[in-house]
Order: structure tokens, then C-alpha cells, then sequence
């Protein structure tokens, strides 16, 4: 966090505070920290200073879906790509898959092992990202250490200059090998209909086998970290099973043949609160189990199962809302496909006390396991012969019409929708993100922690950023998740009285 930020958030957190004290009904963080986006927490208190309601807001806004309307449909792996700058080799993928349905066709196993390489080293700079740079310093540091020490630079006064070399050069070369087939990280351009536009050179190969030794290195060390550090950790183990951060719900995530977690592809299988398998669907399918709800005061859809219908912010058997995610994926499959991943999974849910694991702060715990197996499969994939294969593009031919890609980005299973006219200009376009998917738990969770926090008007920055972790534990991106039908930003402005009362409302369209 930079100074400047830093600053914003000390001053926002004192504003926090003060409030509560002064008027024992209202708590603001403004603005939330450590995600991908912008928003902001209203927590209301009752008359005895407890938690009445917590909201979540989240005001900004994209509106890819409407402007990508009338593109041409081969140009959507660049336009959506530019959606967010921290996961958009997942926009780029699903919408490279996407592209595939759209024109039937099936990429040579060298484009598909070249894509699946760089999507693996994505996953695991990215899972990285967030382990040690926004959800670690809560664990590393503490979570209600001061709000100065609780980044990348407490961490390292915790875990060591060394160990802060090391997770920088890791993420710097992983994203040197994205660079390599994309020409850049921020926005690659490799994927095609059908392939990909670079071919792994066989002299370079040796440079990518070591790159992928070393990440599997890095993955079982990050392990490592999170057990010396956080599960030898009483009290850290105490909030991670604590009720405040619990909830019953369903889980979706992408699985193989073997409903194993994958990450590239599969179907989508959704288990219920209890683990048995609810749902099992391809990518093209995701309508008949996916509804999107509305909310007055958020920018962001809630998303939910469609055959349970609506049922409002509820857990348990009754409800429809489902989480996606590390935590989801582990709970949505019946293993993981390589060796080390699978022995951290038994491990994982053995300590948990069996599947499904419920416990949101898990999901830190899942996120590590996930980097091992991302690991692991780029080792298998630079030991593949079919990765230096001459043919990385099988030509479209076939006339467009739809085309749905799926792929689990880090935050979740993240769809694209394409509709085209018989030219293969886009007539309608939808995405699905990871955080709308997992949008209805958030919000459950962000309640459920502040109600948990906070009694009697007892507030304290602390208090307020183990509220903010019931989100962080996500690695929500709000920059993806939000979109609006006409594609623009109406301002609405509320006047409440003291007893959170419409007095009036300012609008204009």
C-alpha cells in the first residue's frame, strides 16, 4: 500500500470510529482494502449499539457487455482482457474458449497445452499475489496489528527480507513466460478461434522446465509458510473455524472426467450444503442453473441457483446462494489430479473436520493447495512432447451463432457468452465473473462478521478490518463484477432520516 493510501485508510478508519462513538447507529469503512476494485461497508447498530444490518456497496461500474455489442466477435479475447489488469489472462481465456464454441472448433493439443502453461503460471502469480500481498498480512502480521504494518511491508519484517526476494522473483518470472506467448502480461494477445499465434520454440524449452521445478519449489515453501505461520498459530486457527466466518451453502467449481479440480476445463458440478452433487453441467448449460438477482444498493448482480429460485441472504439447505472459488473448488470436487495437491487436500479437509468445509478463512488455506497443483501441471505440461508441437491453430470455417467459454479464474468460474450474427459480429454479449458468483455470500459474510464483531458500540480499527476480512478471504475483483444494462451510471441520491427513513430521492438518468 503507498503512502498515499495508507493515509486515505488511516484517516477513513479514525472517521469510522468516531462516528460510532459519537452517534452508537452507523460504522462506514470507507474505503474497503487490499481487493481489486472500490467499495465501502455501512454497518448500522440498534439502540443497544449491536449490529442490526451490515451492507457491503460496491458504486463502480463496466459496462463491457453493452459496448461490445456490434464488435467483431474475434476482437472480445482483447476487449475483455482490458476489463481488469489483475486477473485478465482469465477474461482472455474464457474469452479464447468462447471463440472456440462460437466457430466449432477444436485447438491442435500443442495450442492447448501452450494455453493451458499460461494459464497454470497465471494462476499461481496470481494466487501468490494474493497470499502474501492482500489476505496474508491479516494472518502474518495479525489482524489487529496496526494498520501501517498490515502489508507487503510487515509481512516481510515478519517472514524476512529473503523471503520477500523470493516471492518477487517467483511472480516476475511467471509472468515473463505469460510475456513469452502473449507479448505481454496486462493484456496478452496469444489466444485464437482454434489456437493460439505463438509456438514454443524447442530451444526455450529448457528454460521454461527449470522455471517450472522452481515454481513447484515455491509452491511446497508457501505451504510451508502457511503452516509454520498460521496453523501453528492458535488464535489464527480459532478464526478460521470461529462461527463469525462460517456459513452452509452450496459450491460450484469446474472438474475433469474424474471430478477432479481443473482449472482449464470440464463441467461445472455443484455440491450442496451437506456435499452431495446437486448439479452437473457443461459451459453451454450455465443458464438453466445460473440467475443473476438485484439489489437497490449495490452495483453488483446476486448471483444464485436457478432451479432453487431466489430466496434472499439465507444458508442451509433452503437456500440458493453457492460460493465459488479455492474453497469451493476443493469443495465442488471429489480430489485434486496430481500427487502433491491431492496428499495437501486430504490434509486439509482431515484437519478441517471433513467435507464440505464451510470455514470462509479457509479459503487461504485452499488457495495455497491450488498453487501446488498449478505448479505441478506445469511440470507435467513442459515434459509433454505435444508442447512443442509445429501446428498451434486449426482454421475456423464453420458459420458462427453462439458460443459460451468457461474456466475457473482465481476468484472463481468465470463464463463468456457470445451471440453473433451470421458475419460473427457480437448481437449480445454476458459475462458472469467470479465475484458475482460468489457476490450473495460476500455480502452474507460482511453481515456475519460485523454481527459477530461488534457489541454494545464497541468499535476499534481492528474490529473494523477482521469485518473487512470476511470479504478478502474472496480476493473479490468489484472492477469485474460490476455491470449495468444500460451501460451507464445513473446518480441516485438518498435522504434518510435518523431512523433510516426515505425522506426523498434525487435522481437523474
Amino acid at each position: 500500500m503507498n503512502p498515499d493510501t495508507q493515509k486515505v485508510w488511516n484517516e477513513g478508519a479514525r472517521r469510522a470510529v468516531a462516528a460510532a462513538q459519537a452517534e452508537h447507529r452507523r460504522v462506514t469503512i470507507d474505503p474497503i482494502t487490499r481487493l481489486e476494485g472500490h467499495g465501502k461497508i455501512d454497518v448500522f447498530l440498534d439502540e443497544a449499539g449491536d449490529v442490526e444490518r451490515a451492507y457491503m456497496q460496491i458504486p463502480e461500474l463496466r459496462g463491457f457487455e453493452v459496448f461490445s455489442i456490434g464488435r467483431p466477435a474475434e476482437e472480445m479475447p482483447q476487449i475483455t482482457s482490458r476489463i481488469c489488469g489483475v486477473c485478465p489472462t482469465a477474461h482472455h481465456m474464457a474469452a479464447t474458449k468462447a471463440l472456440d464454441d462460437l466457430y466449432q472448433v477444436e485447438p491442435p493439443p500443442a495450442a492447448r497445452k501452450i494455453r493451458e502453461l499460461v494459464y497454470h503460471a497465471f494462476m499461481v502469480e496470481d494466487h501468490a499475489l494474493h497470499f502474501y500481498l492482500l489476505g496474508g498480512p491479516d494472518f502474518i502480521v495479525g489482524p489487529q496489528a496496526p494498520p501501517a504494518q498490515r502489508n507487503i511491508l510487515g509481512v516481510i519484517q515478519k517472514v524476512g527480507v529473503e523471503v520477500g526476494k523470493k516471492v518477487i522473483t517467483m511472480r516476475r518470472r511467471l509472468r515473463e513466460l505469460i510475456a513469452y506467448f502473449g507479448g505481454k502480461v496486462i493484456h496478452p494477445v496469444f489466444g485464437l478461434p482454434g489456437g493460439v499465434s505463438k509456438a514454443l520454440k524447442p530451444e526455450d524449452l529448457p528454460q521454461f522446465q527449470t522455471l517450472a521445478a522452481d515454481t513447484l519449489a515455491f509452491a511446497q515453501f508457501t505451504l510451508q509458510v502457511l503452516k509454520d505461520i498460521v496453523l501453528r498459530n492458535p488464535d489464527s486457527v480459532k478464526l478460521i473455524t470461529s462461527d463469525t466466518y462460517t456459513h452452509r451453502t452450496y459450491y460450484m467449481g469446474l472438474v475433469d472426467a474424474r471430478n477432479q479440480v481443473n482449472f482449464y476445463d470440464g463441467q461445472l458440478r455443484v455440491v450442496d450444503p451437506d456435499g452431495k452433487e446437486f448439479a452437473k453441467f457443461p459451459a453451454g448449460r450455465y443458464r438453466e442453473f445460473v440467475a443473476e438477482h438485484v439489489e437497490p444498493w449495490s452495483y453488483m448482480k446476486f448471483c444464485f441457483l436457478k432451479p432453487l429460485g431466489w430466496h434472499g441472504f439465507e444458508e442451509g439447505p433452503q437456500s440458493s446462494i453457492y460460493a465459488v472459488a479455492p474453497l469451493a473448488r476443493l469443495n465442488a470436487a471429489d480430489g485434486m489430479a496430481t500427487s502433491l495437491a491431492q496428499k495437501a487436500y486430504e490434509e486439509f479437509f482431515a484437519t478441517l473436520g471433513g467435507k464440505p468445509v464451510h470455514h470462509t478463512l479457509a479459503t487461504h488455506w485452499a488457495r495455497v493447495i491450488e498453487i501446488i497443483y498449478a505448479a505441478e501441471r506445469m511440470v507435467e505440461l513442459v515434459n509433454d512432447p505435444d508442447l512443442i508441437g509445429p501446428n498451434i491453430r486449426v482454421l475456423p470455417t464453420a458459420q458462427p451463432r453462439v458460443g459460451t467459454g468457461v474456466v475457473e479464474a482465481p476468484r472463481g468460474t468465470l463464463y463468456h457468452h457470445y451471440e453473433t450474427d451470421e458475419r460473427g459480429v457480437i448481437t449480445l454479449a454476458n459475462l458472469i465473473v467470479a465475484t458475482q458468483n460468489n457476490a450473495a455470500r460476500i455480502a452474507m459474510s460482511v453481515e456475519k462478521a460485523a454481527k459477530g464483531l461488534i457489541k454494545h458500540g464497541n468499535v476499534s480499527e481492528g474490529l473494523l478490518n477482521m469485518v473487512e476480512m470476511a470479504f478478502r478471504a474472496y480476493d473479490p475483483c468489484f472492477g469485474c463484477a460490476t455491470h449495468a444494462a444500460p451501460g451507464h451510471l445513473p446518480l441516485v441520491v438518498n435522504l434518510y432520516d435518523r431512523d433510516r427513513r426515505l425522506l426523498r430521492q434525487l435522481a437523474h438518468s
